[in-house]
């Protein structure tokens, strides 16, 4: 089969974005000045994104919702994208899953409030009888999909048996993991890199799977962390690619050694309005690169881009850009990198 294309399943959600002065502390109060809704999770921002671009590259859509309001609300949003949407699996006992963004007005600092709903039923059997022609098959967020992060005999975690299944059908695979403190995100992560083609990360993520520290404890990047943080991820069995991102700019190692630094364009805190779909943003910049067959800086510099224009919009996709903005922008900031 001659593949093109990405597919992107896992988490599909309705995002409630509140926008707060700041964060209150424990029994406080904080008034909310603005609410916006719109689609979320890992699934539907990459999808969402990749469509923004206008580009004729095959997109599909997999996961659970739940035979309710929201789970309406998704499937048009599919539609509406020109999305392939008939891997979607409606299910008539579960509610479709969402969440509470509270976002901090100056800078864009997002806390959130999540429930899984018809997420956590996405298990082994139906992410490996979802067809499509698509080349990358990109999986996420891991640690918030139940079956799937849940415990194998053989591999180790269930959703590192579905990468292999699914590179056995000859998909180049794709994850993509959720910030979560505690002992848990490195048991669930570690036994996918073998059966991972693309790791896209940001920088606490991949600290958080190798045990390194990429920051100083003033916050401070340290740069030769990251560089051994992706070293290390692909020595431990990504297939392709490791590329990790932060508000400072993006990382990227191959399997065969090539490494590049590609440095954010600065933005001023008060412009930025939230940060909530940044990484998503930047995720599926990165794969259409790698589809389109991009040298590895200019990758950078697209999936840099991409996660640039998402700042200024409060909702997770808001801001994508199409591809005429991006290569405009990226020709206008980039060309001394």
């Amino acid at each position: 089969m001659d593949r093109r294309g990405i597919i992107s399943a896992g988490t599909w959600l309705v995002d409630n974005v509140k926008i707060i002065e700041q964060y209150p502390a424990r029994g406080n109060l904080t008034t909310i000045s603005r609410v916006e809704k719109g689609l979320g999770g890992c699934s539907h921002n990459v999808l969402a994104d990749l469509a923004g671009l206008g580009t004729d590259l095959p997109l599909y859509a997999g996961g659970c919702i739940g035979r309710d309001a929201l789970g309406d609300y998704v499937q048009r949003e599919i539609a509406r994208l020109g999305i392939d949407g008939h891997n979607m699996l409606v299910l008539p006992d579960a509610a479709t899953s969402y969440t509470d963004v509270m976002s901090e007005r100056d800078g864009g600092i997002r806390t959130f409030f999540h429930f899984r709903g018809a997420n956590a039923r996405l298990g082994a059997e139906q992410v490996l009888q979802m067809e499509t022609q698509a080349r990358i098959f990109h999986l996420g967020y891991l640690l918030l999909l139940d079956e799937l992060d849940s415990p194998d005999p053989e591999y180790g975690v269930v959703a590192a048996r579905v990468l292999k299944g699914l590179q056995r059908q000859g998909y180049e695979t794709s994850v993509d993991v959720v910030s979560e403190e505690g002992d848990r995100f490195r048991c669930i992560v570690e036994p996918c890199l073998p059966y991972i083609d693309y790791l896209i990360v940001n920088e606490i993520e991949a600290g958080a799977v190798c045990g390194l520290q990429l920051r100083d404890p003033e916050g401070v990047l340290l740069h030769d962390r990251m560089e051994e943080a992706a070293e290390t991820l692909v020595q431990r069995g990504v297939g392709r690619l490791c590329a990790i991102h932060c508000p400072e700019g993006g990382y990227a190692r191959t399997r065969d050694g090539e490494s590049s630094w590609c440095s954010s364009v600065p933005v001023a805190a008060k412009q930025i309005i939230s940060s909530v779909g940044a990484g998503d943003a930047f995720c599926a910049g990165m794969l259409y690169a790698q589809h389109e067959g991009m040298p590895l800086h200019d990758a950078l510099c697209f999936a840099n881009a991409s996660a640039r224009f998402n700042l200024f919009s409060a909702t997770s996709t808001g801001g994508a850009p199409t591809l005429g903005q991006l290569t405009e922008f990226i020709h206008s900031n980039y060309k001394d990198q």
